[in-house]
């Protein structure tokens, strides 16, 4: 009781100081505050796709928040880096064998970048929603998935430049299109499967993040982004055929510029890693996700 008695008066001394009207405003907010952090989690309402929406919605309102030209930076940066590779791979290292270069390197960059982006995104997801994580009691597979399909809002955008050079080109929508749903649903869902893992061994070890940084700045060689597939020396290709980011790649090319079926070994090699990688993702993910709250 003493206790008690000894808070209330350190409670009404704190809001002595303000008028009636500010006192009262304060007990609004102290009270907010008391339940708020006294109160045990909320238990799980079960709206998936609206948790999964807002996610998605919060992730994609940060990444351009207080930024001059907003969501045009998802058009710029492939546009330059572009640009750039089209100088130097056509006049100072002059390979005039390919044709329409440019539509020939954006088939490259734009699975690239979208890997990197989401996988990023994914692995530091975990602890970006810690408060989330910690204070409600939702399905925590949803938040490294939110932050991979985020990317797909770039994504879109980022196609979009690309048909505009298609056309460009002369290479409007063919059959062949009809394949672009099947591998980038079979590679979205292989990112998903890395990124529920690395955001869960994340939450443990910190430098995780910087390990995958580094590993996507050696992707970007091993990819054939600016070089074609044919100069791959034989003994090399069946393990580029087995990375799902050069498989997509030459899968996009065979698509928009061949106007073709990708390979069937390619869609085989895409569908392996796509299931293996989300099986074994989620279930590290399981395994770890108990101990969270521990190290959040």
């Amino acid at each position: 009781m003493g206790s008690s008695g000894e808070e209330r008066k350190n409670y009404d001394a704190m809001l002595r100081p303000y008028t009636t009207l500010q006192a009262s405003r304060a007990r609004i907010v102290y009270l907010f505050l008391f339940f708020t952090m006294t109160t045990p989690p909320r238990k799980w309402g079960g709206d998936l796709l609206f948790l999964l929406e807002n996610l998605i919605l919060k992730d994609f309102r940060i990444r351009y928040r207080n930024m001059s030209l907003g969501v045009m930076w998802s058009l710029i940066n492939p546009l330059v880096l572009m640009g750039v590779m089209t100088f130097i791979f056509s006049n100072v290292f002059a390979n005039k064998s390919i044709a329409a270069y440019p539509l020939f390197i954006l088939c490259g960059l734009i699975p690239f970048n979208f890997f990197s982006g989401a996988l990023l995104a994914g692995t530091t997801s975990i602890l970006d929603s810690a408060p989330l994580v910690k204070r409600v009691a939702v399905p925590r597979e949803v938040v490294p998935v939110a932050s991979v399909l985020s990317n797909c809002v770039h994504l879109l955008i980022q196609f979009g430049l690309l048909v505009g050079f298609a056309l460009v080109y002369r290479l409007p929508p063919a059959v062949s299109w009809l394949w672009l749903p099947l591998v980038w649903l079979l590679f979205i869902v292989f990112v998903c499967g890395l990124a529920l893992g690395a955001s869960a061994v994340n939450v443990f070890i910190r430098d995780t993040r910087y390990v995958v940084e580094s590993f996507n700045l050696v992707l970007f060689w091993l990819v054939p982004i600016f070089y074609p597939f044919s100069y791959i020396p034989d003994r090399f290709r069946d393990v580029y055929q087995f990375n799902p980011v050069a498989a997509l790649v030459m899968a996009m090319r065979n698509i928009m510029i061949e106007r073709q079926a990708p390979a069937p070994s390619l869609l085989r090699n895409m569908t392996i890693a796509a299931t293996f990688t989300a099986v074994a993702g989620t279930w590290l993910f399981r395994r770890l996700k108990d101990r969270f709250y521990e190290h959040l």
